[in-house]
């Protein structure tokens, strides 16, 4: 196998080219490759597909391209299989690609070769490498994606490896007079570059030394007007002397000074004019010296190699292999607070400082002081300036000015610069070297520092919470091997309560270390006995404190997105989507969109998906009590009980809508939405939509229905559940749906509603008797017959009874239950309800084929049809019941080609509305047909994809399925 994504994305096998499918796919594709050394996650995917706007299915979307990009590269792998190429690891994908397989990889390779050979002065090897590296390139990097994903960072990154590539080739090639092996990479880049300077100084240079001075000054005369007139700059002090190599026919390189350049940073932007006059160069030209200002590395550091290894990465090889510096290299880390930010950049400066001969800067803006304000950025470069030895007197005055000789004196110099606690990227900007500078800036900040993303080139590492592993490693290096080994149990339930939190875990330590006498399991009791609260994390001061910690992040909001950071701790969890946002906060959706992208900018949110937000359990409790509070910054009991009954107002008025989208027909009866429910739902378009929120909001809605049960509003939780029946039969979640109507039932007795304990009654028998638990489903559905007959309730009647007859005839009493499926017809004739007539009937047809009364099953499995005919639900779920109940019948009379032709009509409408226990069952029969006709290949292919279906749903019909597959299956293919 061989990828390509320097050009147009390409894969190859031995016998020939792959389609890698449409242009999405094909984009997907891509970013695995440009990111082959680390998981791709679904959320960058997403974001890279659709940017701001992507579609509910987003995610869904994604696994199919995963799904589809797998069998791609391996056809015939089974269905869900991961196969050995794209592979699931680190909370993302990745292609299992080498330097033998990808392109990229062995352009980075040929390349390190080149610079290798370069530096023992193997001009004629280097020059060879680095051409051979620049042929693998065929146009920009993932040419061909649509544009919208062509623009991901990672894209442009790439094309500026390939940039930096040239450049350097340049360097060697004109350091050794052979400017003929890149002139024609140069001219190539110079056109799409047209302001590069560094760029055009280098294609002067080798113009004029292949004997094309005209040509190079006439080069030099079109960057020149370019600069004046798109940037009213004039040429830098590199294009000026390249200019002069050419007039005095001189083409060599001037050599590179150790000593401090004039001020201003040479940069195609320019720098403004000083307030001042700046420094003579005389005064500047003296040996700088060389500052040490990084703090001390923390003495126990543990774990974290796998975000020191990414930064790592990021390194231009020159860094790491101590050749002259080239690029400015931005790390960005953000985190929450607490998370250890300052800790890993102290810890990776130190680790790399050596490859920084020239010093290291250090800063903290304090952008996140609860009691002072944030340091200005004419401060901090001040103080650059004062240890790069320039006196008050050179100083000039403005911020402007200062920045420039700031650059002026890093260029051509290696220096690791740290900006520590930084506020946002105005903070920041100018205390960055020049784009030349051979520098590595690592920046920490609570904000995510996006415009230095998109506009600086900085890569970004959102700090994550420590593993279990490393937290264990980080007890291990603070209380020794002995203690920790001790108490086992009392260690996991530390590491559990301290949620990941570098900063909870280490005052949690201290407590440990200041008392060695007292048992973990003590200090562990506490952190329980703390209830979720902060109380166990106060600190000896407020650096330690964790409130403290958290409110320097939380003063900083706006008012009404610290309204919303406290009301979203009455959300269950485990995660939010912004419409329930905005439904807590009585905000409309674009409003409440900007609040949770500032509270996700101040990492007191974490968006986790497109759209999806999460707490750390140590934020919940903190915005919790800051929601109780009672000195009048917090929420009263009144607003936030109000907030409650508005999300589940929002929950239950999205569930009316998803359940008039799966059950148009009303096979499954629902209670009208409360007038007094108040706000919007979630605009579900159609089915798919519904499926898709349901599925995103799975467990979400079992903690709500929890919650609300706990804060007295039980009356949501019982038509909860009711409106969840449809979607949860057809997703086959009836763990989920059982555990739901438990609650709801418990809500509704607590608040003596019979209408819901019926209701209740009556979902929880059906969940049971798709889990199986026959005895206990038909107690529950006799107890719901009962209270709709007393409530007079004719469709509850009927909707009970037809689902009696389905557990009678799971349990052999097929008369019985004909009998009550044409007492519950006869109920829905009553009431005029046309979709329940038609399935009772079908019902009916199937147990009389279940009985051997093909010919009658024949018939009113039709007269069944065209009841589902009459209706607006034409082509829906329950529908194709019955051409699947027909195609049984046919099956048995012997007329399988219209047996299979009734279960492939029959699969098709199941799979269009998602209902995956009901499909796979027609499948499991459309391959008893295939048996019976001798077609053993086809049938095995769809009792394969009925057992992935039903592994799932239903495990012990899955096994029944497997049993198929490990024999002919003809032996039943004429019972069953």
């Amino acid at each position: 196998m061989h990828f390509a994504v320097l050009g147009p994305v390409r894969a190859w096998r031995a016998d020939g080219e792959l389609r890698l499918g449409p242009p999405q796919q094909q984009a997907f594709a891509a970013l695995l490759l440009a990111s082959s050394d680390r998981p791709v996650t679904a959320a960058e995917v997403v974001d890279m597909l659709w940017g701001q706007d992507p579609p509910l299915s987003a995610v869904n979307v994604v696994r199919r391209y995963v799904g589809a990009l797998r069998r791609v590269l391996e056809p015939g792998l089974p269905r869900m299989a991961t196969g050995s190429w794209l592979l699931r690891e680190g909370g993302g994908y990745r292609l299992d690609v080498d330097a033998t397989t990808l392109d990229l990889l062995r352009f980075r390779d040929l390349r390190a070769q080149a610079r290798a050979a370069d530096r023992t002065d193997d001009a004629v090897s280097a020059l060879e490498l680095y051409a051979q590296a620049l042929a693998l390139w065929r146009g920009h990097a993932a040419a061909g994606i649509p544009v919208q994903a062509r623009s991901h960072p990672v894209f442009a990154g790439l094309d500026g490896e390939r940039l930096a590539t040239v450049k350097e080739a340049a360097d060697v090639a004109l350091r050794h007079g052979r400017a003929e092996p890149v002139l024609a990479q140069l001219q190539g880049l110079a056109d799409g570059h047209p302001l590069d300077e560094p760029l055009h100084g280098r294609l002067i240079r080798a113009l004029a030394l292949t004997g094309q001075q005209a040509q190079a000054l006439e080069t030099y005369q079109k960057i020149r007007a370019l600069l004046a007139e798109e940037l009213g700059v004039e040429p830098s002090a590199e294009l000026l002397a390249a200019h002069r190599e050419v007039l005095s026919a001189r083409s060599a390189p001037a050599a590179p000074t150790p000593l401090a350049p004039l001020a201003g940073d040479g940069s195609t932007g320019g720098a403004a004019a000083p307030e001042t006059a700046s420094p003579a160069r005389d005064d500047l030209l003296v040996p700088l010296p060389r500052p040490a200002q990084l703090p001390a590395a923390y003495e126990h550091f543990a774990g974290r190699e796998a975000e020191i290894d990414h930064m790592l990465r990021r390194l231009p090889d020159a860094c790491v292999d101590g050749g002259p510096g080239t690029t400015m290299v931005i790390n960005a880390i953000g985190g929450m607070a607490g998370v250890g930010k300052t800790t890993l950049a102290v810890q990776v400066a130190h680790r790399v400082a050596d490859r920084f001969p020239d010093g290291q800067l250090y800063v903290n803006l304090r952008g996140f002081d609860l009691h002072g304000a944030a340091m200005d950025p004419a401060e901090a470069v001040r103080g650059f300036l004062e240890a790069l030895g320039v006196s008050r007197k050179q100083m000039p005055d403005s911020l402007e000015a200062q920045s420039a000789l700031y650059r002026s004196l890093l260029a051509d110099r290696r220096v690791l610069v740290l900006l520590d606690n930084a506020r946002d990227a105005d903070q920041v900007r100018p205390l960055l070297p020049g784009a030349a500078a051979g520098c590595l800036v690592l920046i920490t900040s609570r904000n995510q520092l996006t415009s230095l993303v998109v506009a600086g080139g900085a890569h970004p590492l959102t700090l994550d919470l420590l593993s279990p592993k490393d937290a264990r490693q980080s007890l291990l290096r603070r209380l020794g091997a002995d203690r920790v080994a001790a108490e086992p149990a009392a260690v996991d339930t530390i590491i559990s309560l301290c949620g990941g939190l570098p900063l909870a875990l280490s005052i949690i330590t201290a407590r440990a270390l200041m008392n060695p006498t007292f048992p973990l399991s003590g200090i562990a009791a506490e952190l329980m006995e703390a209830n979720g609260s902060l109380d166990a994390f106060d600190g000896l001061d407020a650096a330690t404190d964790v409130r403290t910690v958290f409110g320097w992040s939380y003063r900083i909001l706006t008012g009404e997105a610290a309204r919303l950071f406290r009301l979203l701790s009455l959300h269950p969890g485990p995660d939010i989507g912004t419409h329930a946002a905005g439904a807590l906060a009585d905000r409309p959706t674009a409003r409440v969109r900007s609040l949770l992208a500032e509270l996700t900018r101040a990492h007191l949110l974490t968006e986790e998906a497109p759209g999806r937000y999460r707490f750390h359990d140590l934020l919940r409790a903190y915005a919790n009590e800051l929601a109780g509070a009672g000195d009048g910054e917090g929420d009263s009991e009144e607003e936030r009980r109000d907030a409650m009954c508005r999300m589940l107002d929002h929950y239950l008025l999205t569930a009316h809508v998803s359940a008039s989208l799966l059950d148009p027909a009303g096979v499954f009866p629902s209670p009208a939405p409360s007038s007094e429910a108040t706000g919007t739902p979630v605009a579900l378009r159609d089915a798919e939509s519904a499926l898709s929120w349901f599925s995103t909001e799975r467990l979400v809605l079992l903690e709500v229905a929890r919650q609300s049960v706990d804060d007295g509003l039980g009356g949501h939780t019982w038509q909860l559940a009711r409106l969840l029946d449809p979607v949860h039969e057809r997703f086959g979640h009836w763990h989920d749906w059982a555990d739901l109507q438990r609650i709801a039932l418990a809500a509704a007795q607590q608040l003596g509603d019979p209408v819901g304990v019926a209701h209740a009654h009556g979902g929880l028998g059906r969940a049971c008797s798709l889990l199986r638990r026959y005895p206990e489903a038909e107690d529950h559905l006799r107890h719901a017959l009962s209270l709709f007959e007393a409530l007079g309730d004719d469709l509850g009647q009927a909707h009970t009874r037809r689902a009696l007859g389905w557990v009678m005839t799971r349990t052999e009493r097929h008369g019985e239950a004909i009998r009550q499926t044409r007492h519950a017809l006869d109920l829905y004739r009553i009431a005029g309800h046309l979709s329940g007539q038609a399935d009772a009937m079908n019902a009916i047809a199937w147990y009389e084929a279940v009985l051997g009364d093909y010919d009658k099953a024949m018939a009113n499995a039709l007269r069944s049809l065209s009841l589902y005919r009459r209706m607006k639900d034409q082509g829906g779920p329950y529908e194709a019941n019955a051409w699947d109940t027909l195609a049984y019948a046919h099956h048995h009379l012997a007329n399988f080609r219209r047996a299979k032709a009734c279960y492939l009509r029959a699969i098709a409408m199941l799979r269009r509305n998602g209902d995956r226990y009901n499909e796979a069952g027609s499948l499991t029969r459309l391959g008893d047909t295939y048996a019976a006709t001798g077609d053993d290949a086809a049938a095995r292919a769809v009792w394969v994809q009925a057992a992935d279906i039903l592994t799932e749903i239903d495990p012990p019909w899955a096994a029944e399925v497997r049993a198929k597959l490990r024999t002919d299956g003809t032996s039943t293919a004429m019972t069953e």
